[in-house]
C-alpha cells in the first residue's frame, strides 16, 4: 500500500473542500478502496473520510419516503429499516458478513457502483432519489454502466430516498467466496405499477427487467414471468457461471421474488 494522508472532515462542505485537493479521494466503509489501495490498483495522495461526518447518518421516515444518510452502515440499515421497509433490510441483512456490514456503507455501495452489488439494485427497484452535495438524481439516471454513475468528481452522496413500496422483496443467489450474488432480483409492488431490477448477471451493471415488469403489472405472479427470458448476449461469464446460466437466472430469481410477495 503506498503513502497517503487522511482528511477526517465532520461537515459535507469541509469534506468537499478536502476532496479539492490533488490526488483526494473519498473514503465511506472502505470495503472496495482499502482492498484495491492493498493491491496497488490506486494511489490517492489524501483520502476524505466520511464516517466523521453525523448529518450524513441515520435512517428516518419524511413524508412517504425512507431516507437514509450516505455514510450509514448496512447493518444499521438492516436494524433501522425493518420497521418502514423490511424488503430493503432484508437486502441489506445479507450483503457480506458482519465485518463488511458494521464497516459498509449504503453511499459507497452506490458511489462505487459494482455490476455484482446489492444495493444498486434495491434503489433502482424501488425508483429512489440519490441526493448529492449538489443536487438530487433519480436511480434511472444516476446508473451508467459497469462502475459508472452519474457522479461528478466534486459530488459524494449523502442521502438516499426510497419511496416506500406497498411490498417488496429480494432474491439473491450468493456466490459463496465472496457473497456477492451471482445473480439478484429486487421486486417492488407499488400502488400505480411494479418494478424489477436485476443486479449481477450484465456486463452493463443493474439494470430494469421492463418486460418482466410489463407482464406484472398485468397479473402480479410467479405465472407471469414464467415465460420470460433475457438474452446471455451481454450478459457475465466467468469462472463461477456462464453468461447463459447467469441469463436463466434473472429469471428465476424474478419469479422466486414475486412468489414471496404474492
Amino acid at each position: 500500500m503506498y503513502n497517503f494522508e487522511v482528511e477526517r472532515p465532520t461537515s459535507v462542505s469541509n469534506a468537499v473542500a478536502a476532496l479539492g485537493r490533488d490526488e483526494a479521494q473519498p473514503l465511506s466503509g472502505g470495503q472496495t478502496l482499502i482492498p484495491t489501495l492493498k493491491a496497488r490498483l490506486a494511489a490517492p495522495s489524501v483520502l476524505v473520510s466520511l464516517t466523521g461526518i453525523e448529518d450524513m447518518k441515520g435512517v428516518r421516515m419524511e413524508g412517504d419516503k425512507l431516507c437514509i444518510g450516505g455514510a450509514t452502515t448496512h447493518a444499521t440499515v438492516m436494524r433501522e429499516a425493518e420497521a418502514h421497509y423490511p424488503g430493503l433490510a432484508s437486502l441489506a441483512a445479507r450483503i457480506g458478513d458482519p465485518a463488511v456490514r458494521n464497516r459498509g456503507t449504503i453511499g459507497g455501495s452506490l458511489a462505487n457502483n459494482d455490476p455484482s452489488a446489492c444495493y444498486p439494485a434495491g434503489a433502482l427497484g424501488s425508483g429512489a432519489t440519490i441526493v448529492t452535495n449538489n443536487r438530487e438524481i433519480a436511480a434511472d439516471d444516476y446508473f451508467m454502466g459497469m462502475f459508472e454513475t452519474a457522479l461528478e468528481e466534486d459530488e459524494i452522496v449523502t442521502e438516499v430516498k426510497f419511496p416506500v413500496p406497498d411490498a417488496a422483496r429480494y432474491e439473491k443467489f450468493i456466490q459463496p467466496a465472496s457473497r456477492f450474488p451471482l445473480v439478484a432480483a429486487f421486486v417492488a409492488r407499488f400502488s400505480d405499477g411494479v418494478r424489477v431490477a436485476i443486479t449481477g448477471a450484465s456486463e452493463n451493471g443493474v439494470f430494469r427487467w421492463t418486460e418482466a415488469e410489463e407482464a406484472l403489472n398485468g397479473n402480479f405472479g410467479a405465472d407471469a414471468v414464467k415465460g420470460l427470458s433475457v438474452s446471455a448476449d451481454g450478459m457475465i461469464g466467468d469462472l463461477h457461471g456462464s453468461s447463459a446460466y447467469r441469463a436463466h437466472l434473472v429469471g428465476v430469481m424474478t419469479q422466486r421474488a414475486v412468489a414471496s410477495i404474492a
